[in-house]
Order: structure tokens, then C-alpha cells, then sequence
């Protein structure tokens, strides 16, 4: 079984359903009504299990309180700390998030399993300081919100919490895994060979950073 890319509203974000023997939606946009209405073409949205969020920008997870109840919410830490002293506010965008606790907050190294699918949480900090990706080992799959995307592109460490320097020691370690398909946060989907991407993404955020 293949991840389930939904592009999600404001910003295109890429949201992906994995409909194993338990479901996880990783990324869940800012509009609750299509993310919903987008579920329920594959899924009884009440079968979630998880909403996993990479990380709280408002263009990944401003609908995300909105699943609370009927899903686990799964965050970092670090990330849930930011969000929280922000007043769940994006306040260079100007938008406001239903406020929520995580029923999972994540730290690092724990294991997600679904099924056939289990899912590895990796700390990446840079792009916001509690981003993660998550790492399918036997299927080589990298679900890496904004962290990295294709064709050597990474994600902008501008914004509250960004660390250029912690983007590069996190590309550093992805670049260390062995990865077949990417599944970024926005834009293209790799299939085959990605691990050729972050390293590229590697050596140009070197480069600019």
C-alpha cells in the first residue's frame, strides 16, 4: 500500500493518509472541511488513528485541533511549546488555530506502528526547532515536511525558531539514511533514489546557509 497525497489548503501542503491496520494522517492543512471531505474519499474519517503533525506552521496544522477526539494527535515537544507560546497564533500570517493538547508528545527515536507500515520519529530541527520526519526502514520512505524536498531544495529557517545551523546538522543526518521514496511537505513526490535529493539538498544549503 502506497501513502495517499492530499494537497492540502492555504499554502498546498502535502498531507498523506496511510490506510493501514491502523490509519495515520500525517499533516492535516488549515481548512478542516476539505481535509475531511478528502479522508472520507479513502476513509471513514473516525477510523483515524493518528494525525501526526511534522510541525506547526499554519499551513500544516492549523486544522489540527479540530481532530481532537477523534484522532491521537502526535507532536514534538519542542514544536507543541512554540505553538502554545504563540497563543496558537501564526502572527506573521495572522492566523489563528482552535486551540488543543497532543495526546502524544514526541521526543525523538519513538516507533509508530500501523501495520505493515511503522514509522520511525526523527527530531529535525531547523526549519522550526520540534520538526520531525518520519522513516519507514523496510519500505525506505521518508516523510519529511519541511524539512527537505526535492531536487535539492530545503525548507527556510526565517521564521520564530528557524536555525540555519540546526537545518544543516538535521540534512546531515537524513542524508545517513538510505532512501528510496521522499514525501515532502509541499511540491514534488520522489520515487526511487532519493536519498540523491538530500544529499543535494545537503550540499546547497551548505552552500547558502
Amino acid at each position: 500500500m502506497k501513502p495517499i497525497r492530499i494537497v492540502a489548503p492555504p499554502l498546498a501542503a502535502n498531507c498523506y493518509l496511510l490506510a493501514d491496520e491502523k490509519k495515520a494522517l500525517i499533516d492535516v492543512g488549515g481548512d478542516i472541511e476539505f481535509i475531511l471531505r478528502a479522508v472520507s474519499k479513502y476513509i471513514d474519517p473516525k477510523e483515524l488513528d493518528y494525525v501526526i503533525l511534522t510541525h506547526s506552521h499554519y499551513d500544516h496544522a492549523a486544522a489540527a485541533g479540530h481532530f481532537k477526539g477523534l484522532a491521537k494527535i502526535a507532536i514534538h515537544r519542542d514544536e507543541y511549546s512554540l505553538i502554545k507560546a504563540q497563543g496558537f497564533t501564526s502572527f506573521m500570517f495572522g492566523v489563528s488555530f482552535k486551540p488543543f493538547e497532543p495526546d502524544i508528545m514526541l521526543e525523538g527515536g519513538e516507533r509508530i506502528e500501523l501495520g505493515e507500515i511503522n514509522l520511525e520519529v526523527i527530531h529535525t530541527p531547523g526549519h522550526s526547532p520540534g520538526s520531525i520526519c518520519l522513516y519507514e526502514p523496510e519500505k525506505r520512505w521518508l516523510f519529511s515536511g519541511d524539512t527537505v524536498f526535492a531536487h535539492g531544495s530545503f525548507g527556510r529557517v526565517d521564521l520564530p525558531g528557524g536555525s540555519a545551523r540546526e537545518l544543516i546538522k538535521s540534512l546531515e543526518m537524513l542524508s545517513k539514511l538510505d532512501v528510496e521514496n521522499l514525501y515532502p511537505g509541499h511540491e514534488d513526490i520522489v520515487e526511487g533514489n532519493a536519498s540523491r535529493h538530500i544529499a543535494n539538498s545537503l550540499r546547497i544549503a551548505k552552500m547558502f546557509l
